[in-house]
């Protein structure tokens, strides 16, 4: 039997890659707005060790939010991993409103596409693409479940794309193909949702200082000074939770499909 969460009354909603940078905004933004939580992590420390840290930490500043908030460990590229998941939140939670696909990976190693590898490309695209496209898959199905108990709920969908997925990067060339890939699994999932009420969107972030960009952080320090974006200033975790928080309110559900930009400018075309 599922479970129940506080009478069944406050929404859920399921981010995967949460535990750190953009979707730990995501997940904090969420909570203010009344949401329970569920999210999925893959961290390792710096000897190569699956930890739990961050992930613990985020859900500790989440609880003390009001929100609940479980966690589950896994790699969503695998597909034992992301039944595990659903299950998951199906059993602590009882109902899912909103799945949030943000976990994603550079390549471990820029290289080239004249030098690129297969194995580097297999890495980054099953976890970017495959990954949320068969979580989207399965959560789906069980939102249309849903929908027919709850006619009066309203269930969303939201992934964080990329501005690589409209910038060509030929020294990462799997990165940008994946993320081009989220824009296009956004509309067919539009599309094909829309008649249940299920809406579905895409946030693209620019340059956003997180982990992931802090390798090449003083590249971009001097690209954004020199007026690569029209707001010069790095973007920051909580402008893309924003959006996804205009999301979950259900104030662009008459939007759905649609891409929010989130890069200060940079997706303008300017002479």
């Amino acid at each position: 039997m599922e479970g129940m969460n506080r009478m069944n009354q406050r929404p859920v909603a399921l981010i995967t890659g949460a535990s750190r940078g953009i979707g730990r905004a995501i997940t904090l933004e969420l909570a203010r707005l009344g949401y329970d939580l569920a999210f999925n992590y893959y961290d390792f420390d710096s000897q190569g060790k699956l930890t739990t840290a961050p992930a613990d930490e985020a859900a500790s500043e989440i609880r003390k939010l009001g929100a609940a908030c479980e966690t589950l460990s896994g790699d969503i590229s695998r597909s034992e991993d992301r039944r595990r998941l659903v299950d998951f939140v199906r059993d602590r939670f009882g109902r899912c409103d909103m799945l949030v696909n943000n976990a994603g990976v550079a390549p471990s190693n820029r290289m080239d596409i004249l030098e690129a590898t297969e194995e580097s490309y297999d890495r980054v695209m099953n976890i970017n693409l495959r990954g949320p496209y068969f979580l989207t898959q399965s959560v789906a199905r069980w939102m249309i479940e849903q929908k027919k108990a709850h006619p009066d709920r309203v269930y969303r969908v939201c992934s964080t794309g990329s501005m690589s997925s409209f910038t060509s990067s030929p020294a990462r060339g799997e990165y940008c193909l994946s993320k081009a890939a989220i824009s296009m699994m956004t509309k067919l999932y539009a599309d094909r949702l829309a008649e249940f009420g299920i809406f579905v969107f895409e946030v693209q972030p620019g340059i956003i200082a997180t982990d992931m960009t802090a390798v090449v952080k003083d590249k971009y320090d001097k690209l954004i000074a020199d007026g690569l974006t029209p707001i010069r200033r790095w973007g920051q975790p909580e402008d893309v939770a924003k959006a996804v928080g205009a999301i979950a309110e259900g104030r662009l559900d008459f939007c759905t499909g649609q891409v929010l930009h989130v890069d200060g400018g940079f997706h303008l075309r300017r002479l």
